[in-house]
């Protein structure tokens, strides 16, 4: 790993800019007569590379800003935005919001969350960790973590690419009842694809690692070698009989079964009357011993805040107790068309942590004896509505708790309520790369289909 050289930071002073950008734009709301406004400032700076088989094909640097207004004229609401910060832009930008509102249908949901609910400890959460990495120090990471896939295994021919970035962003969130919340972050990966085999035969895999601070990434020539082994593994896929079987989903899949349960309980949904979920507070959603706890203030929490995209300020908060839903994920504009409060998850979920019952995956694919280990998933098919599920797969057949050979091609299926209350385990091989903190998940059965 190049070292970890910080880059000179000019964050806080390009928060108090935009934070005085932010006063500025609320003053020209209120002079034209808007009951209430907010308005969100960011700037965001990034160095991207990409490169295969040891040439570079992209060196990519990126300086983005933006602006994003809503005002009310009491419940008529208009919105606008504008990626450019000079004065006469923001007035013009103030100006097509208000025109908008005028002419709009009032609402009896809208208007800014409630002024007792505006954080007032705005802490940082450890986010903040620039690094002074060139294109040239940035090409020679990738490089070497290419160069280690491709050295590992002799049947590893080929790369799909490797690419490296670093970035940070600082943004202002500001309001008319007086609130004014500055953040910053950065953001920090590195990664490799490889093809194995030959022909009709060849197979693809990928690695890679990421994190808010350079120290938390995996050495290249590690995410190279780990890219290589995913690779290998999936030689020579072998078909299967369509049945109910087992199914095990690794942690980097099984995050994706907690985000159909958070779609099926967000504000959006619920008051659509569009989720299998609907009013299922207090009812089982998941076994007894499964909980969700939604931790904001974690430190370096990939999505830790002091306050949600509204102001609200945000709380350490169950989602599911002891299996048991106990609330829904509510902005105010959802809170108020379903008669509830906002949870503070305007602008979405912070950062979640689950139950674990079971150690790692060596000793969940011993306790699954005989089924599937799912290591990719394709498609979108979860429906929200109905709770019907089908998504395409990949992954490996498990026979006696050993893996026997690779499987592709597959379709699993099933609905997503008797699917959340089938899970016999979730391990604590908890995949840090994500703000869900998920480890593999055990479905006692599925439907499987593979070979007719």
């Amino acid at each position: 790993m190049h070292a970890l050289t910080p880059a000179s930071d000019d964050s806080r002073e390009r928060m108090d800019r935009l934070s005085g950008l932010a006063g500025e734009v609320l003053r020209l709301c209120a002079a034209r007569g808007a009951s209430q406004a907010e308005v969100a400032l960011n700037e965001d700076r990034g160095l991207s590379v990409n490169l295969r088989m040891g040439e570079v094909e992209t060196v990519e640097r990126t300086r983005d800003r933006g602006v994003a207004l809503t005002v009310y004229f009491g419940q008529r609401k208009g919105s606008a935005s504008t990626a450019d910060l000079q004065p006469g832009s923001l007035e013009a930008t103030v100006e097509q919001a208000c025109a908008i509102a005028r002419f709009t249908e009032p609402d009896p949901a809208s208007g800014l969350a409630d002024a007792h609910r505006m954080a007032t400890d705005l802490r940082e959460f450890d986010s903040w960790s620039p690094w002074a990495l060139d294109a040239d120090q940035a090409i020679a990471l990738a490089q070497q973590a290419e160069a280690a896939g491709l050295a590992a295994d002799p049947r590893i021919a080929n790369s799909d690419g490797a690419s490296a970035y670093t970035g940070d962003s600082v943004s202002v969130y500001a309001n008319s009842h007086g609130f004014t919340g500055a953040e910053r972050g950065t953001s920090h990966s590195l990664s490799v694809s490889l093809i194995a085999g030959r022909g009709d035969a060849m197979q693809r895999e990928y690695w890679y690692t990421s994190g808010l601070a350079p120290e938390d990434l995996e050495a290249p020539a590690a995410v190279g070698r780990r890219a290589a082994e995913r690779t290998v593994a999936r030689l020579d896929p072998r078909p299967i009989r369509t049945g109910e079987y087992p199914v095990l989903f690794a942690p980097e899949m099984a995050r994706s079964l907690v985000g159909h349960l958070l779609g099926a309980i967000s504000g959006g949904a619920l008051y659509r009357r569009a989720s299998f979920l609907l009013d299922h507070v207090g009812k089982p959603v998941l076994p007894s011993w499964f909980s969700l706890v939604e931790r904001p203030h974690l430190k370096r929490g990939l999505r830790s805040a002091a306050f949600d995209a509204e102001g609200v300020a945000t709380v350490d908060s169950d989602v599911v107790r002891d299996g048991v839903l106990q609330r829904y994920l509510l902005g105010s504009y959802s809170a108020r068309k379903l008669g509830l409060e906002s949870t503070g998850n305007a602008g979405g979920v912070h950062n979640l942590e689950t139950t674990a019952n079971a150690a790692g995956l060596d000793e969940m694919l011993r306790g699954m004896g005989t089924g599937l280990l799912v290591t990719e998933l394709m498609g979108q098919g979860a429906n929200t509505v109905t709770g019907d599920y089908s998504r395409g797969a990949s992954g490996f057949w498990v026979e006696n708790g050993e893996i026997v050979h690779p499987v592709d091609e597959l379709t699993i299926a099933g609905r997503l309520q008797d699917l959340f209350l089938a899970i016999e385990a979730v391990g604590a091989d908890v995949d840090r790369r994500s703000h869900v903190g998920i480890g593999s998940v055990l479905v006692g059965r599925l439907m499987v289909a593979g070979e007719a």
